[in-house]
């Protein structure tokens, strides 16, 4: 008495010789079948590990930052707004923040400019992104010229270079004093680029923003939840614009997958006329076809995983990398941090693999239900 076990070993043994007689026809089948997969699953990879690289650094962004509007504009916001802020109930700390951005002619590159005044930072010396010395090709104890707006450059000596591992938030920063700030851009003194306000209560951010417009009708608080609400959609606005571009070659895989799967030659007709002819019931040729189409698909889609696995983890996805970062000249160069969403694999999986089995089944039932004979002549 043959077991269930061994009945499935015994189809399976049959169908991976089924498989291997039309070896060039599956294999051309097998490689395209593991590409998509790769594609697919890099760019599924790529995004959820940038969106939780942008969740964890802006873990540290402030409760809330107000911006001045004028004529619907970011404009300087003054000094007397932080002190009226600071007034409200539930505000522990308003930080008055100088930053902007400076463009390089030298090599179309544009940094971010963040004035601090730690003790660390002084006057004349800077400290600058990886990025940022790359392009300048530029070392530690150099001097580093910026245009200003005066008739001397200001001459930076760079105190110190970050290091690669924080290129995804400071490939092209530039941090400096605010009296440097000052100079660099001429800025008016007693104004500043926005506020960080740290609230007490979390609980109570929304309260605050909403006091805080009610004081300064041109005033626009940003709420930290809003903040990383932008950086999410960001990411899955660009995984989308890749993935619709890539749709043309989805679609062709698909309509080749179901002419495969749909168009059995006159070979595979005979072979299941002479397997009905011989004693096997219907349910086995099924599931011997079931078997064909899990030898094809499974492998394929492991592979493809797989390959994608390494191609953004160990190489940074040099295919999706420049579309995704978003930077035009500084791009960053930093190592993602593994991150497997298992139910975005589950979803992977059952728009390719499920859609296939089905589709290598129901064409080889139509013709399992035959008569031997008639599926043999046909």
């Amino acid at each position: 008495m043959i077991t269930t076990r061994e009945r499935h070993r015994n189809i399976l043994d049959f169908a991976l010789s089924s498989l291997g007689r039309r070896a060039g026809r599956n294999l051309s089948l097998l490689t395209m079948y593991c590409l998509l997969i790769f594609v697919l699953a890099s760019l599924l990879f790529f995004v959820s590990a940038l969106k939780r690289e942008a969740a964890r650094l802006l873990e540290d962004a402030p409760d809330l930052v107000v911006q001045r509007l004028v004529a619907g504009r970011q404009d300087l916001i003054p000094e007397n707004y932080g002190a009226g802020i600071a007034a409200i109930r539930g505000v522990a700390h308003v930080e008055p923040r100088l930053w902007g951005y400076y463009f390089d002619s030298w090599n179309g590159a544009n940094y971010t400019v963040i004035a601090s005044d730690k003790p660390t930072v002084k006057d004349g010396i800077a400290a600058i992104g990886s990025g940022v010395a790359r392009s300048r090709k530029i070392h530690a104890g150099e001097l580093f010229p910026l245009r200003s707006p005066g008739t001397e450059p200001l001459l930076l000596e760079v105190g110190a270079i970050f290091p690669g591992t924080s290129d995804l938030m400071a490939a092209d920063l530039i941090i400096l004093t605010p009296s440097d700030f000052h100079t660099l851009f001429n800025f008016p003194q007693g104004k500043f680029t926005d506020l960080a306000v740290t609230v007490t209560n979390r609980k109570e951010l929304p309260m605050v923003a909403a006091k805080i417009a009610a004081l300064y009708a041109d005033s626009r608080p940003i709420l930290k939840s809003e903040i990383q609400r932008t950086y999410q959609s960001i990411f899955d606005w660009r995984g989308g614009m890749i993935l619709l571009v890539l749709l043309s070659a989805v679609l062709s895989f698909i309509i080749f997958a179901w002419d495969r799967a749909t168009g059995l030659s006159a070979e595979e007709r005979k072979e299941i006329g002479i397997l009905k002819s011989i004693g096997w019931d219907t349910s086995d040729v099924l599931l011997l076809k079931f078997w064909e189409g899990c030898a094809i698909s499974l492998p394929a889609f492991l592979c493809g995983v797989i390959a994608a696995y390494c191609h953004v983890f160990f190489f940074s996805a040099p295919f999706f990398s420049p579309v995704l970062k978003g930077w035009s000249i500084l791009y960053p160069q930093f190592q993602l941090v593994p991150v497997v969403d298992i139910s975005q694999l589950l979803v992977l999986f059952f728009f390719t693999v499920v859609p296939y089995i089905t589709a290598t089944i129901i064409p080889n039932w139509r013709t399992a239900t035959m008569d031997p004979d008639a599926a043999m002549r046909s």
